[in-house]
């Protein structure tokens, strides 16, 4: 077994614990207690494991290795890690609700499908701010992305009939347990803010690359138009905020659109591929 897969497993059980952790006084009909020192402390070391993993599996002696698994895993990880300093200005243990288990099944993904591909022109250090550049970006606006369903699931909760403290499920004392909605949508547009620049220099830094191994400034590859996609979703989405005010559900539906065309440019055609490989691997 690779030191990838063992801290994978390590930092998915780690996750799993912190989540029951957090589901089991939802499930007892008590309150989400505040994340203490040791919460932060334990979570953080949940993260160190899952990063040692992601090196271990991202960067080899032959140099880099990515697949759509073990970027979704970065993106959690990325994504972990602004939450992790996010809770320091605003009180937001709620959200690990959703992030633990979420983080957990994203790391078991990248165990059960191992299978990884060289990057061309890994040496090239253009390349490698490039690559470093855009996980960021994809980590950012997984995390927006994940808030946003969030703010879906919180949106329809709201507008259902008030039920007593007694009569409400495991579900309905998560959401009532959740930051209220304003300040959510304050938190998910400096998520986008902050994603988009970081795309947008994701944007910038590959068309220096492509012209400096290729001569061509966009190639016209499935990574590059929905990158473009989504690109363009969120800048629309943030001038249709300064100008027209856009907010509630027009706002959740761009973010989760935008979202899509970056999953999309990350995986495209190859998650189909490598299930299959996956598959004739296991029988």
């Amino acid at each position: 077994m690779s030191v990838s897969i063992v801290f994978h497993l390590l930092a998915a059980l780690a996750y799993a614990v912190l989540g029951i952790a957090l589901w089991r006084p939802i499930a007892r009909a008590s309150d989400v207690r505040p994340t203490g020192t040791l919460g932060r402390s334990c979570l953080l070391g949940a993260i160190a494991l899952h990063g040692i993993g992601l090196a271990a599996a991202v960067i080899v002696p032959t140099g880099l290795h990515l697949s759509w698994a073990l970027a979704l895993s970065t993106a959690m990880w990325l994504g972990m890690i602004v939450f992790w300093i996010e809770n320091f200005l605003l009180r937001l243990d709620s959200l690990l609700l959703l992030l633990l288990p979420i983080a957990a099944l994203v790391s078991l993904l990248a165990v059960l499908f191992p299978h990884s591909t060289l990057v061309p022109h890994a040496s090239n250090d253009w390349l490698r701010v490039h690559l470093l550049i855009a996980m960021t970006a994809y980590g950012l606006i997984t995390v927006a992305a994940l808030h946003a369903m969030l703010m879906t699931v919180l949106d329809r909760h709201l507008h259902r009939p008030i039920e007593s403290a007694g009569e409400q499920g495991v579900i309905g004392r998560a959401m009532s347990a959740m930051p209220p909605l304003l300040t959510l949508e304050s938190l998910l547009f400096r998520l986008i803010w902050i994603g988009f620049g970081v795309l947008t220099l994701t944007v910038l830094t590959g068309i220096a690359v492509s012209l400096r191994l290729t001569g061509h400034a966009l190639p016209m590859d499935h990574k590059t138009v929905f990158t473009l996609l989504s690109w363009a979703t969120f800048g629309v989405l943030l001038a249709g905020r300064h100008v027209q005010g856009w907010r509630g559900r027009i706002a959740l539906r761009w973010t989760l659109a935008g979202f899509a065309f970056l999953l999309l440019s990350y995986t495209g055609s190859r998650f189909v591929l490598e299930v299959i490989l996956q598959r004739g691997t296991l029988g």
